[in-house]
């Protein structure tokens, strides 16, 4: 293993066509980025990696344009800048494929690809040419595995699919280096090896990849070296053989995590009782399901298979078309949300930004807002009973932030996802529904997320974890339920757990037509 702060990483087989020698990058009391130094030669996938916070976001805003370091140089093709442009990034050949999507639902395929950049007919009203644009997309979707014409609308795409159209944008303008930001971070299993086949198929092609993920499985699979970032700086680079989780990990945060692992624990009675149920997404196929006390049960399945319905349901978000439900024993009736709150089943939702905290509102706010009735007198709330609560659960969860009157807005998205954690915590729960929650969640803050969830286990609360990660699937669960169309195909215990098993009842089929195969 190397550790280069200051040298300029390369690739030793090939001249690098892009070179960044000492960059720093400073905002208002923080330094971003300090004396970084990497190099890009053809054809070859480079990992980064690094907790949230690391740098990698200012990295690769410097590359793309949009900011300016304060020091270092830029070389491309051995002329070195104080900083690019956008234009010249672009023209450079370095193109980003964001892990936020920007794409036009309201466009084709090949609008969306040459969009701003439309062969148009000539005369003088300069109509685009849509027959010859939808004719340059083609070969560019060939080449990254589509198989959907130019011709489709967007709107219709999945999120898999979406990649692609960006992956064939970014080839449309000529990119030497595609800049792919956590790709994989809303892919199930299958989309996820399609994208890995894409970007063996650019580095065949001499496209060079810088792949930023904190799925670091699919890092070491991918990536023919790694470059870690802790802090603002390079903590060290990893060359394909000395690519391991643990090495990856330790560069990261500078220490050993462990990989999280079932604990033997013994689950206590029956607190949630689903006899069934049956979600508006698949009507027809009920769902019968036990969750215990004490432990943690992970819902397993692929995208659309009714999981996150399924937590709607039970949370009061969506009613259910029929079925019964059961708490601690007795018939539970929820009509609302509010419903489930009130009987202590909470839900930590997969869209964190868009339905688990207000960005815009601090992060004492947030905790207290789903019971502002313990935080007032006469119907006025007391910021200083509000500041409490906040400081007992930034304590325990050890929330990053200045203060607890920051903006949640601001936080990284390990940080949001805590203060989501912290407004259900500061009540009782009895039933905790967590929906994909460690998605887009740096290696430090993951492994805080697992804790708390054993240590709610371990307390007696009933935890339903819906994951699409194998890994962590595997490792945090107790026992794991796998949906296939909106019906629970099968309920693994621990001796029965692999990827092999999850993939047959996500598939439809029963462990023992495998055995029979």
């Amino acid at each position: 293993m190397n550790s280069l702060p200051s040298a300029v990483v390369g690739h030793p087989t090939a001249a690098p066509f892009l070179v960044l020698t000492d960059v720093s990058k400073s905002y208002v009391g923080v330094r971003a980025l300090r004396d970084f130094s990497m190099s890009v030669s053809r054809g070859e996938v480079i990992g980064i990696v690094g907790e949230n916070g690391a740098g990698k976001s200012t990295l690769m805003k410097i590359l793309g344009g949009v900011i300016a370091p304060d020091g270092g140089t830029i070389a491309i093709d051995g002329t070195p800048h104080a900083a690019l442009t956008v234009a010249e990034s672009i023209a450079a050949g370095i193109a980003f494929v964001h892990q936020e999507l920007n794409l036009f639902d309201n466009l084709d395929v090949a609008g969306n690809v040459f969009i701003g950049r439309e062969p148009r007919h000539g005369g003088w009203l300069q109509l685009v040419d849509q027959q010859k644009m939808r004719a340059m997309t083609a070969p560019l979707l060939k080449r990254v595995g589509a198989n959907f014409p130019p011709e489709t609308p967007v709107a219709s795409l999945s999120l898999a699919q979406r990649q692609l159209v960006e992956i064939a944008k970014a080839l449309s303008v000529e990119a030497r280096l595609v800049i792919l930001d956590e790709p994989t971070s809303s892919l199930p299993v299958a989309e996820t090896e399609k994208l890995l086949e894409v970007i063996a198929g650019l580095k065949a092609e001499g496209i060079s990849v810088i792949f930023i993920s904190h799925r670091l499985h699919e890092v070491e699979r991918a990536a023919d070296r790694v470059i870690a970032l802790r802090d603002g700086s390079l903590a060290g680079l990893l060359e394909k053989a000395e690519i391991t989780h643990g090495r990856m990990v330790k560069l990261m945060i500078g220490r050993d995590l462990l990989v999280p692992t079932t604990e033997a624990t013994t689950p206590g009675p029956t607190i949630l009782r689903l006899k069934g149920v049956q979600t508006t997404a698949y009507p027809g196929h009920p769902v019968d399901l036990d969750l215990h006390a004490g432990e943690i049960l992970g819902l397993a399945g692929l995208v659309g298979a009714g999981r996150t319905e399924l937590a709607r349901v039970i949370f009061g978000v969506d009613p259910a078309v029929s079925g019964t439900m059961e708490l601690d024993g007795a018939p539970l009736a929820i009509a609302s949300t509010a419903d489930a709150v009130a009987r202590g089943i909470f839900l930590v939702p997969e869209d964190r930004k868009g339905t688990g905290v207000l960005l815009d509102l601090p992060i004492q706010e947030n905790i207290s807002l789903p019971n502002l009735n313990a935080h007032a007198t006469r119907f006025i709330v007391s910021r200083e009973r509000e500041a409490r609560t906040a400081g007992i659960q930034r304590d325990r969860l050890n929330i990053k932030a200045p203060t607890m009157k920051t903006l949640t807005g601001l936080l990284s998205g390990g940080n949001q996802q805590k203060v989501v954690l912290a407004k259900w915590l500061a009540m009782t729960p009895k039933v905790m529904i967590l929906d994909e929650p460690t998605r887009g969640i740096d290696i430090g803050a993951k492994s805080e997320i697992y804790r708390l969830m054993r240590g709610l286990a371990k307390s007696g609360v009933a935890v339903l974890m819906i994951s699409s990660d194998m890994e962590e699937v595997i490792g945090v669960s107790d026992r794991i339920a796998v949906m296939h169309e909106g019906a629970i195909a099968g309920v693994l215990t621990r001796h029965q757990f692999s990827e092999e098993n999850i993939l047959l009842l996500a598939v439809g089929k029963t462990l023992h037509e495998a055995e029979m195969a």
